[in-house]
Parts: C-alpha cells; structure tokens; sequence
C-alpha cells in the first residue's frame, strides 16, 4: 500500500498486513493481542452454570515458545510502521503481560509507564482458590530509550481528573450493558474493551488529526473513540464477524464538527510546542537590544538584553535567560522563559513568554495558509 487507508478495517494477519503500510506513518498504535489464557476447562460458576471465558481459537497457541514468537512478529511490524515521535500501548493480564514486556524491551521499545486498570466490577473466582482478578496492565511505550518527542496531553489529563495529576491506576468498570456488542443474546466478543479505557489512552496520547492503529480491532472500540475524538484509526482483523459488527458500529457514529485541535483534548503544551529560542524576540521586532529585563516581574533585579540574545548583569556577567535568571535568583536552575518581564508601552510588567507565544501564533497562521 502507497498510501495510508484511514478511517478502514482491514482483514488479515497484522503480522502481514502491517508490512504493507508505509513505514513511520502511525501516530499511535493500541493493541489489546491475544492473551493465551490456556484455559484447559470449562469455568463453571457454584451453580454449575457455565461462564462465558475467553475460549476462542484465536487465544489458542501451543505453547510459550509459540505466542512469543507471535508476540515479537507483531510488535516488530508495529515498530516498523509507528513514527519516531509516537508510542504504543499493549494491554494484557498476568497470563501474557511479563512476556510481552520483556519481548518490547528486547525489541528496543522503553516503557513509559506501565498502567493499571483496576474493574471495578470484576468477575469472581468462582472456584474461590485465587484472588480475584481484578485488573490488568497497560504498558506504554516509546519507540527507542533515545526518542525525546511523543505526545502527552498531560494538562488535559489532569483537568479531566479534576485538576489532579492523573495517577497509573484507573478504575474504570468492565464494558457491560448497552455497550457491550452482543449476537443471539450472547457477547460476540469475549474481552471487549469498556470505550472509557480507550478514550483515556487516545485523549493522553494523541492530537486532533492524528493516526491511530489497532492491530487486533475486534468490534472496534479503538475506532469508535478515535472518531469521537477526531482522530484518525486504521484497524486490522481477521474475524469477519467482528468487522461486520465494528462496521455497523462506526457507521453509527459521527465525526465532531470542529478541528479545533484545543476542543479536542490535543492543545500543544509547552513542552510539545516547537522551540522558539529567545534571539527570536529580537529577530522579530519583540524586543530591542539595550532593553531591560526584570526577574519574577519586579524591578529589584535586573538584566540587559544584548543582540546575540544573551543577557548581562548591572555586574557585567552574560549568560542565557536561564542562566542569568538562576545567578540572580540565587538557585541551581530557573526556567528563564516564566521569570522574566519586560515592559510594555503602558508601563505594566508582563512575562516574556507572551512575546514567544506571538511567534508561535504567526507560525500556526502562516502553517494554516500554506495547508489550506
């Protein structure tokens, strides 16, 4: 394939069909893969009624030499296609999580994070000779220990956690009712995901525009959250049943009305922002040579600003925005963009940062323009 197939599920082996897609064309990538629960009997609840578990043939390997082979085959295709900027999340219980995160390590991923996802509604252990289960773990990855851009909407996910740095574990509970796909009054998938988990992970990692890839779609949760979101999703499957289910589910949904990369939980941070080096203000007319500075917007403590962008002391030292800022604050470090001011024309103190995101702005404009 030459070009991206976006907002389609594509039937096959990911292990194949991901060879076909572009190399580096992916944002993001969520795969919730088999997880060789070798069940060997029917689970049976204290009135031997039969439990609906996870027995398809598709969880079926013949051994752990069999799914790690399996495992490395696909997140190898998965690597080959995510851009260097993006990261990959993998889901999994106890059965297969340790030997995925062993065989991401050694495939050269670095986990980020690793997430728990804590039912609050879990299934009992009917036998009553385990715990319950009543989690599972999300790994999150980036592509390489030295890739030092990926997307992490981390002030959407404090605001949507009530203004509170949101923690690794979530308790979301299991997807049941109207949510849950079912086929003659049964599920039609056996570990489909609740679109609460999902629309965390996508809204986290993830901007408006973006591309993003489940390798095992099943009924299309991925999708389904990706489109709420204005994201685009690529999605693989080998069972037709469920792509006939994932379709006529996606069909149902719509596309939101705005691009509004802020509307939708994309909005860059300033750490994701390009980088605007100080010299900039005065490339552009924001700042002129000899005009003075003024730590923590007081006037006690001041700086000159010199045309190659540095900045010196009423004492003579030089140094960057930071450096000079921490010699006069008396510490280690300072972030030279949030303590120093200038004056306006009215007189009034403001940060210079607010010059730096004029800049921005113009770039986004003129980006828009030439897109459009």
């Amino acid at each position: 394939m030459t070009a991206l197939p976006l907002n389609q599920i594509l039937q096959g082996d990911c292990r194949e069909i991901l060879l076909q897609l572009p190399e580096k064309s992916v944002d993001l990538i969520f795969a919730d893969p088999p997880y060789n629960l070798q069940l060997q009997n029917a689970l049976r609840r204290p009135d031997l009624s039969a439990v609906d578990a996870v027995d398809d043939d598709w969880d079926r390997f013949a051994d752990f030499a069999a799914y790690d082979q399996f495992t490395r085959e696909w997140l190898s295709a998965c690597r080959r296609v995510l851009k260097d900027t993006g990261t990959l999340w993998v889901i999994g219980s106890y059965h297969n999580i340790y030997r995925v995160g062993s065989i991401l390590q050694d495939l050269g991923y670095w986990i980020l994070n690793d997430i728990v996802w804590i039912k609050t509604n879990p299934m009992p252990n009917f036998r009553g000779v385990r715990f319950t289960n009543a989690h599972e773990t999300l790994l999150w990855c980036k592509k390489s220990k030295l890739q030092r851009r990926y997307t992490f909407n981390y002030h959407a996910m404090k605001t949507a956690n009530d203004g509170v740095q949101m923690r690794s574990d979530w308790a979301i509970p299991l997807c049941t009712g109207g949510e849950r796909l079912r086929a003659n009054g049964e599920k039609l998938h056996a570990t489909q995901k609740p679109e609460a988990l999902l629309y965390r992970v996508i809204l986290a990692s993830s901007n408006a525009g973006d591309v993003v890839l489940d390798p095992f779609f099943g009924t299309g949760t991925t999708g389904a959250v990706a489109k709420r979101l204005g994201r685009h999703f690529i999605g693989i499957e080998r069972e037709p049943r469920y792509i006939a289910a994932a379709q006529a589910r996606l069909a149902d949904i719509g596309a939101p009305a705005t691009r509004d990369g802020e509307v939708l939980g994309g909005a860059q941070s300033k750490r994701s922002a390009p980088r605007i080096p100080f010299a900039a203000l005065l490339e552009n007319g924001l700042l002129l040579p000899s005009q003075v500075l003024y730590l923590d917007g007081r006037r006690e403590k001041t700086a000159t600003v010199l045309a190659d962008g540095s900045l010196r002391t009423p004492e003579g030292e030089r140094g960057s925005i930071h450096q000079i800022g921490a010699l006069l604050a008396g510490q280690s470090a300072c972030n030279g963009w949030e303590r120093w001011y200038f004056e306006g024309e009215d007189g009034q103190l403001r940060p210079i940062d607010a010059l730096r995101e004029q800049i921005r702005q113009a770039q986004q404009e003129r980006n828009s323009h030439s897109g459009s």
